[in-house]
């Protein structure tokens, strides 16, 4: 697929979308999450370019929906399916069903739509829905204990390209590579010149390190799966739940995830829980050392009577000798107890070992002070060595635990992405059982007339009416060619042409309608035009005039809607007008409802046999209309005047109502 190629991508977003792993596989999956990941595409616009991708794919030219209000109601049927679903990724994921007139994308879709109705609609996997996401990419990670090592300039280069989470220094000798294993933790050397040197510290010699950077950067992997790891456990969750088949070893999956902290650091390891807090805690408890030391002298010194004679006390002063000379002399017991008090509580409260502990209890010296301080340069070495021996046991760990992730990366996006698709079948699903849909069936050839075949429709709740749906009253109309739809005021003209309208839009999206039983052709476009707020002025009656024109030239394969064009200028013009419209749809064989209350004047102006369906009022009770909601054939509909006169005759024996209701 060329991506430029796409309706709607230039060449910027085109090379945005290179970027992606694999922009193809993720445009014919419809995986408007991935495409959103793209720089600079959010997740509205990966939508429109999944769209298209699609359009571009069935070679669908679009412009099935031809006009405002056409376009009004396919909004409002997606936004129903929309409210189904529970991720953001599905309400996005529903924007790329949209109503076509090419077969191949629509049959694509009912047949996504056929395995979604037949899921069980779990509860419990629906919460676990909730917590869903799109996996997404760590942001830069950076690694500061370890390096690369090249005595070349071009290899440098490559390797901060490759790498470039990890610092590359250029050194001439061995010499260089010890300098730089005293300042980290691990040096890898990527020239095979350095095979053999024995150099203090960790350095490894992998010339071939820059063709495994996952190895040499395990935080890598690790920071992918650490920022995703909430997301992996719902998405694993809502497999459980609903008795889905994962991708991959789940199990494995999560027990690798316990093993890693949301931080990137790994897990349950006694042995690095142990230095991470020696090295936290180093400063603190030599301070409290200093204390257990000094406590501990204060007090033997408070407790002892020191006896000094003026000989001695002479000899003191003379070598300028002050209270250290004088603890070497009277309390050097007292003092080798407090350092060695001061040295036992370092080693245990850092819970030091061999080396580390010898270290350490070097950091107060025999030499006896007051007050007994810390030896900072033992301190400083201590600090290192721990901090050291923490990060290599870390960079261990995290090889270990990175080879484990290596193979469930590909496996973590398709569990998730499964997860995040069952909730736009869910949706689906949802929005089937909610309004009581089915199937529609597409028929193909025309009618004994030539006309395509129109739509028939058993059954049928609109799905837009403001009322719950089981207080919809069910719709039967089916038409054929032209007809002109007559009926009382507030009978439901206009809501059946919404009902027609949503049935159609549904059916060209590939998803189920609501209704008993649909038949309808394989319609090209939809107009339907919404009533028009008083008459038109000149110049808006002539374009109005125009589209019609258009579309009565070449509407073949046309399903045209209109609702009261007879309000765009005077009632005997408008039914001259709109019998010379019809003419034009009946010749070239469009399918067309038109609701006009002049239907009996405009079926006489035609030159042709029109049908006129009627919503019949079946009479007045309590001053309300009692209605028949589904047209009957061939039957010009009453005026709610009509009835009304019809009331008054019946209830007075006035000769005048029955003389008005001759009239009619």
């Amino acid at each position: 697929m060329e991506l430029s190629a796409i309706p709607g991508v230039g060449e910027k977003t085109a090379a945005s979308l290179a970027e992606l792993d694999d922009p193809e596989g993720a445009l014919r999956r419809g995986d408007v999450a991935t495409v959103a990941t793209a720089p600079g595409v959010s997740e509205g616009r990966a939508a429109r370019i999944v769209r298209g991708a699609i359009r571009h794919e069935h070679d669908d030219p679009g412009g099935f929906l031809a006009t405002p209000r056409a376009r009004e109601v396919y909004r409002e049927v997606l936004d129903l399916l929309a409210e189904r679903t529970v991720t953001e990724y599905g309400g996005k994921r529903v924007e790329t069903f949209y109503p076509s007139a090419t077969r191949s994308r629509v049959e694509e879709v009912r047949e996504y739509v056929r395995s979604a109705m037949e899921r069980d609609v779990d509860p419990a996997a629906v919460d676990a829905l909730a917590a869903v996401e799109p996996l997404s990419e760590p942001e830069d990670v950076v690694v500061r204990e370890r390096c690369l090592a090249t005595t070349d300039a071009e290899r440098y280069a490559e390797a901060r390209e490759a790498i470039p989470e990890v610092s590359v220094e250029v050194v001439e000798d061995a010499r260089g590579l010890a300098e730089l294993a005293r300042g980290y933790a691990t040096v890898v050397a990527l020239d095979e010149s350095f095979a053999g040197v024995d150099v203090d510290g960790d350095v490894r010699v992998e010339p071939d390190a820059l063709e495994r950077p996952a190895e040499v950067v395990p935080e890598r992997p690790i920071a992918f799966f650490a920022v995703n790891r909430d997301r992996l456990r719902a998405a694993a969750e809502v497999h459980r739940e609903a008795g889905l088949d994962a991708p991959m070893p789940v199990d494995d999956l999560l027990g690798a995830l316990d093993r890693l902290r949301t931080d990137g650091t790994v897990a349950d390891d006694d042995e690095l829980d142990r230095l991470q807090a020696a090295v936290d805690d180093l400063d603190t408890a030599v301070g409290m050392a200093e204390n257990v030391a000094n406590d501990h002298l204060k007090e033997a010194i408070q407790e002892r009577d020191v006896t000094i004679e003026g000989a001695d006390l002479l000899t003191l002063v003379e070598r300028g000798a002050g209270v250290d000379s004088l603890l070497s002399r009277e309390l050097a017991d007292e003092y080798a107890a407090a350092v060695d008090a001061a040295r036992d509580h370092l080693v245990d409260t850092l819970d030091l070992r061999g080396d580390e502990a010898e270290l350490a209890r070097r950091a107060f010296g025999d030499e006896p002070t007051y007050p007994v301080a810390r030896d900072e340069d033992v301190v400083s070495r201590l600090d290192e060595s721990l901090s050291t021996a923490r990060d290599r046991r870390s960079a261990r760990l995290k090889r270990d635990l990175a080879t484990d992730l290596a193979d469930h990366r590909e496996g973590a996006r398709d569990l998730v992405h499964a997860a995040l698709e069952l909730d736009v079948e869910y949706a689906i699903a949802r929005f089937a059982d909610d309004f009581d849909c089915t199937m529609p069936a597409f028929v193909d050839g025309t009618d004994a007339g030539g006309h395509a075949t129109g739509f028939a429709i058993e059954g049928g709740r609109s799905p837009l009416l403001p009322v719950p749906h089981d207080e919809v009253d069910p719709v039967d109309y089916a038409v054929d060619g032209v007809a002109l739809l007559s009926g009382v005021n507030s009978g439901g003209k206009t809501s059946t042409l919404d009902l027609v309208t949503a049935v159609v839009v549904l059916a060209h999206m590939g998803l189920p309608v609501p209704a008993d039983s649909v038949r309808l052709g394989w319609f090209e476009d939809l107009h339907y035009h919404a009533k028009t707020q008083g008459t038109l002025d000149a110049g808006a009656f002539e374009s109005t005039v125009r589209e019609f024109a258009d579309l009565a030239t070449g509407g073949a394969g046309s399903l045209v809607l209109v609702d009261e064009l007879e309000s765009i200028t005077e009632p005997g013009a408008s039914a001259k007008i709109i019998a010379g419209i019809l003419e034009a749809l009946e010749g070239n064989g469009a399918t067309a409802v038109f609701v006009s209350h002049l239907a009996g004047e405009i079926r006489e102006m035609a030159d042709f046999d029109v049908t006129v369906d009627g919503i019949e009022a079946e009479g007045l009770e309590d001053g309300e209309l009692v209605v028949n909601r589904s047209p009957v054939k061939d039957r010009l509909a009453r005026s709610t005047p009509e009835l009304i006169v019809e009331k008054l005759a019946d209830e007075s024996g006035d000769g005048f109502y029955d003389r008005l209701l001759a009239k009619f």
